[in-house]
């Protein structure tokens, strides 16, 4: 559900003593090779040739060029400011990755998770067929799992990788069946609970002449706290540090000595341009969240880590446990970049060499919409579109100019409080639960509401295709019993805990519902209880009040744990049904639906 990064984090049962001794694995090779080594010297190979692996990561099965702040990256120029720049689309992804591989023999493209799940209607209209059939086309070579790959189970997954028909909609084209993915999805730390072995590949190695770079994959260990119970059901998610350490040492005994990890857990720069430089004014010094700590701990064996979820874009260099540079990249979200990182391999000791002038620092690039199509990925689009537009194309309402969701850096965002009032007013008749107030999850807000015409429809329009990109996962909502303390302890929850504590995750709240976060304040002394009412009363701790709510937040999803002791559970329509109901009763051509004021939080700064 949620793309937000995790802050829980056992303490590391690794020490950096331990992990010391290892540190002549994933070697530093300090001293200068013999004459003549470089690749490409002399009469025949190189002691040293460079492979170039480009990556990314949080596709989210978006094919077609997303709109919105979504479709754009921020690009810091020379004097300080920032530029924005259109990006994205697959069409335009195949080509940058194909114009980049040009001139080199040695090229591998992987990713780091989230490849499919929250998805535009085009993909997730057809389960992501669409996507995995891309991302063939384009030439993926590996990629982790990430948590949105558990949306649908881990039958759906398993799916994905191997073909067949879906088992409930069958084959979407006539004459064809799904052939799956053509490159390995690794699930290291992901474990069947009854037969305690991995859910899919923990490792792959790539192999190119006598070259030779082994990939572990893993998502985040709190990949339960974010993805609803039943697409987890019967998995045991372990410890990044210790399954890719545990891999690393795996990889080595087959004699497999460079090693990258595909980590789908990630972190925080200081800056959300694409090109900020998160080594300046050190190593890792303008980076934080969890793959920081993980980075520091992953053992030296490993060379490179490829991440993601957060769907910030990085390039930084982390030092290992041993101290030495070791690099670590994320490439923002939804096909806008990429990253190209040289990897300088030694034939002799079958390793990466990283020293700091080895090799070129990792560059990320910005797939832009300047460049030409390219041909297969837009038939693809039309064939797939040409299915899905009949119901894509309907209208369901109007709006007068943007409305932010996804795209707003504000603690309440214009769309989370449309959603929230949606989810009320269809919920609050007494026979579909009399819910007083509503809560959304910020996560599971996927995009914006875009003034601009994507196709044919008209500006100010907004088709099914657009509300299903905004609320893909047709959660049902749940209309729930909680006492005034229970929801005073939701809100709590947060700013504070092991999940929310150090990333909050301010839940969406409908009309009528208000209250002030003070940001000067620490944990849950952040939420001013004396504040917190509904329809300009206080709230009662020991009154019981009817909540909406999606199925996610209701078993307690990103962290909520206290809504899951939540009574007399009804449950309702899919949030999308509701979503739409409202577009169409308040969003009419003749009165277009206005980004709201987003004023039912105070924040105090």
């Amino acid at each position: 559900m949620s793309a937000t990064p995790q802050r829980h984090r056992r303490a590391r049962r690794l020490t950096l003593a331990a992990l010391a001794l290892t540190a002549g694995a994933g070697a530093m090779v300090a001293a200068a090779l013999p004459a003549g080594a470089a690749s490409g010297g002399g009469a025949g190979p190189g002691r040293t040739v460079d492979v170039q692996m480009l990556s990314f990561n949080d596709f989210h099965g978006t094919l077609e060029a997303p709109q919105g702040s979504s479709g754009s990256v921020s690009e810091r120029q020379a004097d300080g400011t920032t530029k924005s720049i259109p990006a994205g689309g697959v069409e335009y992804l195949a080509t940058s990755l194909r114009e980049a591989r040009k001139g080199h023999e040695y090229s591998v493209t992987a990713a780091a998770g989230d490849m499919i799940g929250a998805s535009p209607l085009l993909s997730g209209l057809f389960h992501d067929e669409p996507t995995i059939e891309a991302m063939n086309k384009l030439g993926l070579d590996v990629t982790s799992v990430g948590n949105h790959e558990f949306d649908e189970g881990k039958t759906e997954l398993r799916r994905m990788a191997y073909g067949g028909c879906h088992p409930v909609d069958g084959c979407y084209e006539y004459g064809k069946t799904f052939t799956g993915a053509r490159f390995p999805y690794l699930a290291a730390n992901v474990t069947d609970e009854k037969t305690k072995r991995p859910l899919m590949s923990p490792t792959f190695i790539w192999k190119k002449g006598d070259v030779k770079i082994g990939f572990i994959g893993v998502t985040l260990e709190g990949t339960p706290d974010v993805v609803t119970a039943e697409g987890v059901k019967g998995l045991k998610f372990g410890d990044e540090v210790e399954t890719i350490n545990k891999y690393a040492e795996e990889l080595n005994r087959q004699g497999v000595k460079s090693i990258v990890a595909l980590v789908h857990e990630g972190g925080l720069p200081a800056s959300g341009a694409y090109n900020y430089d998160c080594d300046a004014p050190g190593a890792g010094a303008g980076i934080s969240g969890a793959i920081v700590d993980i980075a520091k701990n992953v053992d030296p064996k490993v060379d490179a880590l490829v991440t993601g979820h957060t769907h910030q874009a990085y390039a930084c260099t982390i030092p290992d446990p041993a101290g030495n540079p070791r690099m670590v990249t994320s490439a923002a979200s939804y096909g806008r970049v990429f990253t190209d990182t040289t990897l300088t391999y030694d034939r002799q000791t079958k390793d990466i060499v990283r020293t700091p002038l080895s090799a070129p620092k990792p560059l990320n690039k910005v797939v832009t919409r300047d460049q030409a199509k390219a041909a297969d990925m837009s038939e693809l689009i039309e064939r797939w579109n040409t299915l899905a537009a009949p119901i894509a194309s309907r209208p369901q309402g109007f709006i007068a100019a943007d409305i932010a969701g996804r795209g707003s850096a504000a603690f309440e965002k214009p769309l989370g409080d449309v959603i929230a009032d949606a989810q009320l007013e269809a919920l609050a008749p007494a026979d579909k639960g009399g819910a007083q107030l509503a809560v959304m999850n910020p996560g599971g807000i996927r995009a914006d509401l875009a003034y601009k015409a994507a196709g044919a429809e008209g500006d100010g329009v907004v088709t099914y295709g657009e509300s299903y990109t905004v609320q893909p996962f047709t959660n049902m909502m749940n209309v729930v019993d909680l006492t005034g303390a229970q929801l005073i302890t939701a809100l709590q929850q947060q700013v504070s805990g092991p999940v929310n504590g150090a990333n909050p995750k301010i839940l969406q709240v409908s009309k009528g519902f208000t209250y002030t976060l003070d940001t000067t304040k620490t944990g849950a002394d952040r939420i001013v209880v004396d504040s917190v009412k509904l329809n300009g009363a206080a709230l009662d701790p020991a009154k019981t009040y009817r909540v909406a709510m999606n199925e996610f937040l209701a078993g307690g999803g990103d962290g909520f744990t206290v809504l899951k002791e939540h009574k007399n559970k009804l449950v309702g329509a899919s949030d999308l049904d509701c979503f739409n109901a409202y577009l169409a009763q308040h969003a009419t051509q003749e009165a277009p639906l206005a980004p709201p004021a987003a004023d039912r939080i105070t924040v105090v700064q």
